[in-house]
């Protein structure tokens, strides 16, 4: 059985199940899920606690399955916590899964607990997931999307007792707030504390000015390009360079930033194309294999691109390839993070624009 992140306190109140498996690359929520199993689990007796971490394929399975059968003196209720970094357990560690997962129908003396990073498609496939998935509960930690991290924000301030002030300086606020903790939500939370201690609630009503938000919240945005993908085509410009300097601190390559632009600009040339042969929207994302917001980022993007334009960036893209390797081009930066900057805001800027109108609304 699947559930959200957001719906774990009303299961909880519901019972205690006695196999839980928690998979997501977001630290801060994972790790307030599975404070919340704890706390639920150590009200209802179970006061022991093993934790076992998966390193390498060389693991020794056999001391978790004895776990899991053993019975303490001093106590009749445990919690075993398996960590598998990797999220790969290997062949012994799926054989051995599938047997806590078995074990765990009707085991009230026990409360196995999985936690794994982000996993992909074939992963949540495999047979080992699928016992989990079958026998027990799984939470899926989404990642906050930049547009509802506002909003997140502001939830979390009202929990110790703050909020911003109220209409556009308020929105001020958070936007500003979201974009120094962009990515980085365990952060944005020892921020959040940070202020609940600089400013009690008790003080002014609880409400945070901008200014007071600008002077303690420092920039611990991190971000990845796969992020500044979505914010390109977003059309947002402001948070693409301010992602472009982000990465370039962090020392992300420039060759992984490039791939990742050219990716995009090759998809669109190719949807477009088919397009132009008569192929559905839907139909052409779907034979290109984009789906989930890049879609839906595509379906905005696409009629604001002309067959033109598309080859003008394709071209681009090709000059700050050779940018990146350490080629000089014509009219064009010598650093390859300026040349990263100049493509991106030349892709972002179409995406911003417009949309091209059809030849039948031209001549209407």
């Amino acid at each position: 059985m699947q559930i959200s992140a957001s719906q774990i306190a009303n299961h909880l109140q519901r019972g205690l199940k006695s196999l839980y498996t928690l998979h997501g690359d977001e630290p801060l929520l994972q790790q307030e899920a599975l404070d919340a199993i704890r706390a639920c689990a150590r009200a209802q007796g179970f006061s022991e606690r093993s934790s076992h971490t998966v390193s390498g394929v060389h693991f020794d399975w056999s001391a978790v399955l004895a776990a899991g059968g053993s019975m303490s003196l001093f106590a009749d209720k445990q919690i075993i916590e398996i960590r598998i970094p990797s999220g790969k357990p290997g062949k012994d560690g799926s054989v051995a899964l599938q047997q806590l997962a078995q074990a765990a129908q009707g085991n009230e003396e026990v409360l196995t607990i999985v936690l794994l990073p982000r996993l992909d498609k074939a992963t949540k496939t495999g047979a080992w997931f699928a016992a989990l998935e079958s026998f027990g509960i799984t939470l899926e930690v989404q990642p906050v999307e930049r547009s509802a991290l506002p909003q997140w924000i502001a939830q979390r301030l009202a929990g110790v007792g703050l909020k911003v002030e109220p209409g556009e300086a308020g929105q001020r606020s958070l936007q500003f707030f979201a974009d120094r903790v962009e990515g980085n939500l365990l952060a944005a939370h020892q921020e959040i504390q940070k202020l609940a201690l600089l400013f009690p609630a008790d003080l002014h009503g609880g409400v945070l000015t901008f200014e007071q938000i600008e002077s303690a919240v420092g920039n611990v945005a991190r971000y990845d390009v796969f992020k500044l993908s979505e914010a390109v085509l977003a059309g947002q410009p402001e948070r693409v360079q301010r992602m472009l300097d982000g990465l370039q601190a962090e020392g992300e390559a420039e060759v992984l930033v490039h791939y990742t632009l050219a990716e995009d600009i090759r998809a669109l040339k190719r949807v477009k194309d088919a397009m132009g042969h008569g192929r559905p929207l839907p139909m052409a994302l779907r034979e290109n294999r984009i789906w989930g917001n890049k879609e839906r980022l595509f379906e905005r993007v696409l009629p604001r691109l002309s067959a033109a334009a598309l080859a003008d960036l394709l071209q681009s893209a090709h000059l700050v390839d050779g940018i990146v390797k350490g080629l000089k081009q014509p009219d064009w930066p010598v650093s390859g993070w300026q040349a990263l900057h100049r493509l991106s805001l030349q892709l972002c800027g179409l995406c911003a624009a417009p949309a091209v109108p059809s030849p039948r609304a031209r001549q209407a």
